[in-house]
């Protein structure tokens, strides 16, 4: 039996790395776009250098891709935050973050769409937020992330049919190279996390990627429309 091929947007670093490493270690290739290289290729892991932030350039990496390569599985992990209170948001701000966090996960699944259809099966994770809840400094990326789980729920009900899933993963604190910058461990503001937090602990990278796993499994097919909050519970006992 061949082995499926996944495709990962931000494969090289933080959760998108652990995703990446989580489905070699279940038996896919592995496809990841990214700007970066990650530090080390693993065996089964073909990268590739996307600007996804540029459609042009993003349309053109996924149909020529799609032109090799049979893709039914896309995580769409790629994203940044540009944080900025409502008086300090500009309209150069606002359009990168839509490029690429909202944008480019349209463009992706689009170029893979007609493989999806035509096997009757295919699987899209979206990565959402807890700040599309709201969150101080992120009204676009919260907006944009409150977006995605809205056209998630709307690709949901359009592709069912087709045997195609599709769900958003909201993950809270997890413990990527970007939080621990911000948030040291150790330190009172990354302990004042934790407590807010019913788990008691700030997530890992693997925390997302084990529920990508399961989301992508083949037996998850009943499964679909959903935005999971991987958050330890804060987003229970929190909602702001």
């Amino acid at each position: 039996m061949n082995k499926q091929t996944a495709l990962v947007t931000g494969g090289s670093r933080g959760i998108g790395r652990a995703i990446v490493q989580r489905l070699l270690a279940d038996g896919f290739e592995v496809v990841n776009f990214s700007r970066s290289a990650p530090e080390t290729i693993l065996p089964g892991e073909t990268f590739e250098s996307v600007d996804l932030s540029n459609p042009s350039r993003a349309r053109e990496a996924v149909a020529d891709l799609a032109a090799r390569r049979e893709i039914l599985n896309v995580v769409n992990n790629a994203g940044l935050v540009n944080l900025a209170n409502l008086e300090d948001i500009t309209i150069e701000q606002a359009q990168e973050t839509l490029d690429l966090n909202f944008l480019a996960p349209i463009i992706v699944a689009q170029g893979f769409l007609p493989a999806m259809k035509a096997k009757k099966y295919g699987r899209i994770i979206n990565m959402g937020s807890r700040a599309s809840l709201g969150k101080e400094g992120r009204s676009i990326y919260g907006g944009l992330k409150a977006g995605i789980a809205g056209m998630t729920r709307t690709w949901a009900l359009e592709l069912g049919p087709f045997g195609i899933t599709v769900n958003t993963i909201a993950p809270g604190p997890i413990a990527t190279e970007m939080f621990n910058s911000s948030n040291p461990p150790g330190a009172p503001r990354t302990q004042k996390i934790i407590d807010g937090i019913p788990v008691k602990r700030i997530g890992l990278p693997e925390d997302i990627a084990h529920i990508a796993a399961s989301l992508i499994d083949s037996r998850a097919g009943f499964v679909t429309g959903q935005v999971i909050h991987v958050c330890g519970g804060l987003t229970v006992g929190n909602s702001g």
